[in-house]
């Protein structure tokens, strides 16, 4: 028996493991996906979440961007990192780094699905892998939290992403957000000669149609090549009723999710594998609720004001020029994403 069981081997479950190993203990990711893991996801990593992965090791190859650009109906407003850069990282890149130092470190891999979940005295087994504690990283749509009956009902209306790459030279050292009427359009440099575009939005959603409501970005990207899959992925609203039940924690997307507005979910998913790690650590499960509460409070205020805000027909408008009008506030707003 093992100290530690992590179900998904993406990003947020690969930081947990390692953050695991270089703690001491024994762990095994358990993902029934093989090789690189990719997914629709803006692919922008805050300065934080940078720095997160730089102090267990890691160093993925990507393009560095230095704050954020709101566009819309031809005004702007700009906010620049003061804490340093953040970077565009390919989640194919992302994912094979983190794996290759999840391997240098120890993390035991296994490939293969996990139906079954059973806890004793001081024990919980996932299919045939029993250990002391079990943590859940397997994203919006968690089997793990499914399981153990810790999803909350869905409500409001719900958003969802698309996301593909261009082969084109990136033309700014920003993420670019496009406010349209009722979505909004994220363009990332991700390498020397590829940026990536993700929409977020309401029901159905088309890359082509929204990039043609932008003019200017129609004409940057007219007869470029696309050098991806077009990706999908949500409902985003992910309601959870508890992070942590006995001998298991949630973290990452399956801890609950609000929405991408912010770009902050691997900041905070790496802060959440911290909390988790220490939690087992420590022998102190019933501390990570508080814990995750604490991480996830300025995202969950920041984001789940402007996406109130963004939702109100009235509001929407607004919030470019609001951002442009008071700088200083813009500024403020982008720093506290970024640390």
């Amino acid at each position: 028996m093992n100290d530690l069981i992590v179900i998904g081997g993406g990003p947020v479950g690969l930081m947990t493991a390692i953050q695991a190993r270089l703690s001491g203990l024994d762990v095994t990711v358990v993902e029934q996906r093989s090789g690189s893991i990719d997914k629709a996801c803006g692919e922008g990593l805050m300065p934080d979440a940078l720095l997160q992965l730089q102090s267990v090791g890691v160093d993925p190859i990507g393009h560095d961007f230095y704050g954020i650009r709101y566009i819309s109906k031809g005004k702007m407003a700009q906010a620049r990192f003061r804490s340093g850069p953040g970077r565009g990282v390919r989640r194919l890149v992302l994912h094979a780094a983190m794996y290759e130092r999840a391997q240098e470190l120890g993390v035991a891999m296994v490939t293969e699905r996990v139906d079954k979940i059973t806890q004793g005295a001081g024990w919980i087994q996932a299919g045939d892998l029993r250990s002391r504690y079990l943590v859940g990283a397997d994203g919006l749509h968690s089997s793990v939290r499914r399981t153990l009956g810790l999803g909350g009902a869905p409500s409001g209306v719900q958003r969802f992403g698309i996301r593909q790459h261009f082969g084109i030279t990136p033309w700014s050292d920003v993420v670019e957000v496009y406010w349209l009427d009722d979505s909004e359009i994220y363009v990332t440099p991700v390498g020397p000669n590829t940026v990536g575009v993700a929409v977020l939005g309401r029901s159905v959603l088309n890359l082509d149609e929204a990039i043609a409501r932008v003019p200017e970005l129609s004409a940057r990207l007219d007869s470029v090549p696309r050098v991806s899959e077009l990706r999908g992925a949500g409902p985003l609203m992910q309601r959870v009723s508890a992070r942590s039940t006995d001998r298991v924690l949630l973290v990452g997307d399956a801890s609950g999710y609000i929405d991408a507005l912010t770009g902050e979910g691997l900041r905070l998913g790496f802060a959440e594998a911290h909390a988790a790690v220490n939690a087992i650590s420590t022998d102190h499960v019933e501390h990570y609720e508080r814990d995750w509460q604490k991480v996830t409070r300025s995202y969950r205020l920041m984001t789940g004001g402007l996406l109130w805000a963004s939702s109100r027909r009235g509001l929407r408008p607004m919030i470019v020029p609001a951002a442009r009008a008071l700088p200083r506030v813009f500024n403020r707003i982008v720093d506290s994403l970024a640390a």
